[in-house]
């Protein structure tokens, strides 16, 4: 009877805590694979704010590399440690030919934190000081994000004064710049020994389509788009840039009023209703960006965040089970959300499968959440040693979460019902 007693204590407060996950989740996984969108880890602002990232180790030395000046060779001459800007650009081409969607985002990757750097305009050129913190307004499509999921990531989302950022050839070892778009694979290029007086021209970078993806992140009725729609969008694009959001919602609006079908307007509009906290509104132009064009992933996953964030639990497990069908690889935190949505409505297969395929493509643990989710889905099904195991893999990775104390005081509940099971079964 006590162990009843103890399960149902411990079962409410896991309810009462998924019920809150869109507040107990602290913030968007920087360093990760999305842009910090506006309002924490989804673009727009209408994010549930994503977990903190455990801070990254310094990187070890690359075996083989002396550490140590050669003889004749002063370390300097290695390794220079001069501070300079460092500046770059290029292109981004599709492999088959087709126009470069305005939502490629460039990310600089060091040792396998992704940090984002700029957008590549409508015809594939971009440009940028390295590292100069500029925050582009971010998409839900760029997963990697960086840091997203989990949401991106994923911020207030607009540009910021770009700052003086400087580097050595030594804080480029072990970097790249590549491009993201989700449903496709990036070339990178390697920053590894480029100094400030290099010709800042990396090249073109390919990307290239990726296999059983039947979503896409280039909406198909874009092509179609008068002339004078297009040039609303663009308007409507450079505004919101410059954190314009009357400027770029009157633009924007313009554009789906001469082409209904509009699709990327529509998603941008729902961005810029979201900045400007218009949650239905967001939330309508969304709707119309998926029934424009079903197969464009970009409007499920703030719309999703939408419905989670007025814990419209259904439409949250809808809207994430069609992004998942769509785009199963680019979309971590749509697993994410689909699990804490079906566990608040007691579908626990449903829960602990989502659960898991969102721990399987998060290998970097960028997203520790995830663990306590699955630990209480766990403890739901009774399975006391597996979820005690979940729980202490989130207080692990995230050790200085503002939840720390609420989810040791639920593993000491699970660990005192599984003491008593295992007493209990011993008497017999």
């Amino acid at each position: 009877m006590t162990t009843q007693r103890s399960l149902r204590s411990f079962l409410g407060l896991a309810i009462a805590l998924l019920l809150a996950a869109n507040t107990g989740i602290a913030q968007q996984q920087g360093g990760g694979q999305t842009p910090a969108p506006a309002g924490g880890g989804t673009p727009g602002g209408s994010s549930i704010p994503t977990p903190t990232t455990p801070s990254i180790p310094n990187t070890p030395s690359i075996p083989g590399r002396p550490t140590s000046p050669t003889i004749g060779q002063p370390q300097e001459q290695r390794f220079p440690e001069m501070q300079r800007p460092i500046f770059l650009s290029g292109k981004v081409m599709m492999d088959d030919g087709s126009a470069v969607p305005d939502n490629v985002v460039i990310e600089r990757v060091c040792n396998g934190v992704a940090k984002p750097e700029g957008y590549a305009n409508s015809k594939g050129h971009f440009s940028f000081q390295l590292g100069s913190n500029m925050q582009v307004f971010s998409d839900a499509s760029v997963s990697s994000a960086a840091d997203s999921g989990f949401g991106g990531n994923r911020g207030g989302g607009m540009p910021s004064t770009p700052g003086n950022r400087t580097f050595s050839e030594r804080d480029l070892m072990g970097c790249e710049i590549r491009a993201t778009l989700a449903g496709y694979r990036s070339e990178a290029v390697l920053l590894t020994g480029r100094r400030f007086m290099d010709n800042p021209d990396v090249g073109v970078i390919i990307l290239h389509r990726m296999g059983n993806v039947e979503g896409d992140t280039i909406s198909l009725t874009t092509a179609l788009a008068p002339k004078d729609a297009k040039k609303a969008y663009e308007k409507g694009r450079e505004a919101m840039k410059k954190n314009k959001l009357a400027d770029a919602q009157k633009e924007l609006q313009k554009a789906v009023e001469l082409y209904p079908k509009y699709s990327i307007a529509w998603y941008n509009l729902g961005l810029v209703k979201d900045q400007q906290k218009d949650a239905a509104g967001a939330r309508s132009a969304f709707l119309e960006a998926m029934a424009a064009d079903p197969k464009y992933v970009n409007p499920y996953l703030p719309l999703a965040q939408i419905a989670a964030q007025e814990k419209k639990w259904q439409e949250v497990a809808d809207t994430t089970g069609r992004l998942i069908k769509l785009n199963a690889f680019d979309f971590p935190h749509a697993y994410f959300l689909n699990s804490v949505a079906n566990l608040n409505l007691q579908k626990l297969d449903d829960a602990e499968k989502s659960a898991r395929e969102a721990l399987k493509y998060d290998t970097k643990n960028r997203n520790p959440k995830l663990h306590h989710v699955l630990g209480v889905i766990l403890a739901q099904k009774q399975k006391f040693p597996e979820a005690a195991t979940e729980m202490k893999s989130y207080l692990q990775f995230a050790p200085n979460a503002s939840d720390v104390e609420f989810v040791k005081k639920q593993l000491a509940d699970i660990e005192r019902i599984t003491g008593t099971q295992e007493t209990a079964g011993k008497s017999q």
